[in-house]
């Protein structure tokens, strides 16, 4: 269907746009019929196993402080309506909306293919950013492995890895990742949007609520893993007054470094982020866009390098400043480089780091 707004507990989008690729474009009519006479019925989840040939995507980048990424699954199941990789599920013929979080393309094969590139002649190491298109420990995680297995591949090989997630899950490979951090290989930042319980349960459905990773932050921490916190997005009006309060929390539970990244909109996201505010913040909505507008020189979205993570204006500069100033205060630092020089390719160890 086209634009048409029918939220389901559980789930983030409102609307289910056709993708921009689409050949044929659908448009959403009231036909007089009350919803209420014949519901639709809540989505389900489909886990669709995915092969490539590659598993490494790299980037050139000024904005990011790595070079590739590798991601084991292509859509999530969190359903957080303001998530930048919605769009891409247009690559695949399907909807940034409902099939984003309902239909997760999975990579089964996704350690085997790390261990085939990294034992590829000239391969150079450098840190592998670990599901920052979607998140790698996304509920599919829990009865899959796949990530797991990715981070068995890097402990194996010696390969500096980091992380980023909403998920309490990481936790779970605390056994891999604290060797590997106190060998300089490991690092994690766990994700927060906003402290409000009620307003996460409508922006992230499906993550872990903001105190669970408030915990998930300390807990890593007590594991010797080098934990930041990454409040992103940054929401205009909706989350921006929380913006000090989250550093501090991550602070006090054990995050020694803070990065921040401005709410973005590409392509069909300004419809459904749109189509969102309509349903949950009504009075907001027209405040919170103009706000984005204003540090996206009067677009939805500026994907340029150096403009794109943080924005521009006055409104921008004054959010980088605040930052500045509560970094500081807070004691909050830069994540720390990680070491490529005990990198050993697969089958050419001499003894495990780790045995």
């Amino acid at each position: 269907m086209g634009r048409r707004h029918d939220p389901h507990k559980g789930r983030g989008a409102v609307s289910s746009p056709d993708n921009r690729y689409a050949a044929r474009q659908r448009e959403a009519v009231d036909d007089g019929w009350s919803d209420e006479l014949d519901p639709e019925p809540a989505p389900a989840t489909t886990l669709i196993p995915h092969n490539t040939r590659r598993i490494l995507s790299y980037n050139d980048s000024p904005d990011l402080a790595f070079d590739r990424t590798l991601n084991p699954y292509r859509g999530c199941e969190h359903g957080c309506i303001y998530c930048y990789a919605r769009p891409t599920h247009a690559w695949l013929d399907e909807s940034p909306g409902r099939d984003f979080e309902t239909r997760i393309h999975y990579r089964p094969d996704a350690a085997e293919r790390l261990r085939a590139e990294l034992d590829r002649p000239g391969y150079q190491p450098e840190t592998i950013a670990l599901g920052m298109n979607t998140d790698a420990y996304q509920p599919a995680e829990r009865q899959l492995g796949i990530t797991r297995s990715v981070l068995e591949v890097c402990r194996e090989t010696r390969h500096p890895v980091s992380l980023v997630t909403k998920s309490a899950l990481v936790e779970r490979d605390r056994d891999i990742l604290g060797p590997m951090a106190e060998a300089g290989l490991a690092t994690v930042a766990v994700s927060i949007t906003t402290l409000d319980s009620d307003l996460d349960r409508r922006l992230e459905p499906r993550a872990a609520g903001p105190r669970r990773r408030l915990a998930t932050i300390r807990r890593l921490r007590e594991a010797g893993i080098p934990v930041g916190v990454l409040v992103a997005p940054v929401i205009p009006v909706l989350t921006e007054a929380e913006f000090e309060a989250i550093l501090e929390a991550a602070a006090e539970a054990g995050a020694s470094w803070a990065g921040y990244v401005l709410l973005r909109l590409p392509h069909e996201l300004g419809d459904l982020f749109r189509d969102w505010l309509d349903e949950h913040a009504p009075g907001q909505a027209e405040h919170i866009l103009s706000r984005v507008q204003q540090a996206r020189g009067g677009k939805d979205y500026e994907p340029s390098f150096g403009r794109r993570m943080t924005g521009e204006g006055p409104w921008a500069d004054l959010l980088a400043q605040r930052f500045r100033l509560a970094r500081r205060k807070f004691d909050l630092e830069w994540p720390p480089v990680l070491d490529t020089t005990a990198f050993t390719p697969p089958g050419g160890r001499q003894g495990d780091l780790f045995d």
